[in-house]
């Protein structure tokens, strides 16, 4: 308590923590556009136009990518909203979420070279399997943190707790089913994680923003 009877303000022992993150962030959407490639050589007289239009599948892989991880950096800017302290554990699991994250323009690129191709499955498998992965991170650090309250402002809203926590549930299984359906469909597994990007952005339907909004 304060001498003036209120409640002392916490401090806040995150900076680091966010300073590093968003420096990850950064460097990993940068590098997503270096997979996208000036047409040189065009055999059979095709036009530029043509070209450029045949590089479709790197334009959706870029998108999505860049959307996906537009959005984690949302969300994790959220989380440390609610999160103030810092120990071991969450360094440790927030260094394992920054790994994906920097590990997203491999399969990005991966998948813009395959999806036209027989491999292309495989391809799509490895563009899913690490967005459910970080997914799942996701979900860890803020249960760890979250958990008994264990790293959250003092201040924190329960309800708001339980609702950002519910919500980040519906991440793994969600980005789950996009990698079953890579094997069915790549097109329709590459748009399932856009669509999925698309609705974490959306305030109706984020539970961070949402509460942020209020």
């Amino acid at each position: 308590m304060s001498n003036g009877g209120t409640p002392a303000v916490e401090i806040k022992e995150t900076g680091r923590v966010e300073a590093f993150s968003d420096g990850v962030f950064a460097v990993a959407i940068t590098l997503l556009a270096l997979d996208l490639r000036v047409p040189h050589d065009m055999p059979d007289g095709r036009s530029l136009a043509h070209a450029l239009l045949a590089q479709w599948p790197g334009y959706l892989a870029f998108v999505t990518s860049f959307a996906t991880i537009g959005i984690m950096w949302i969300n994790h800017h959220r989380l440390f909203t609610h999160i103030r302290r810092t120990d071991n554990t969450l360094l440790v699991l927030n260094g394992l979420l920054l790994l994906g994250v920097t590990f997203v323009p491999f399969p990005t690129a991966l998948v813009a070279e395959y999806i036209p191709r027989p491999a292309g499955t495989v391809a799509a498998v490895v563009f899913s399997g690490t967005y459910t992965v970080l997914a799942v991170m996701f979900n860890l650090l803020w249960r760890y943190s979250s958990g008994k309250s264990r790293l959250l402002d003092h201040r924190a809203d329960p309800r708001a707790i339980e609702a950002i926590t519910r919500g980040y549930a519906l991440g793994p299984p969600a980005y789950f089913l996009s990698f079953v359906l890579a094997f069915v469909s790549v097109a329709a597994s590459v748009a399932m994680n856009l669509l999925l990007a698309i609705y974490w952005a959306l305030p109706s339907q984020n539970p961070l923003i949402k509460q942020k909004a209020r």
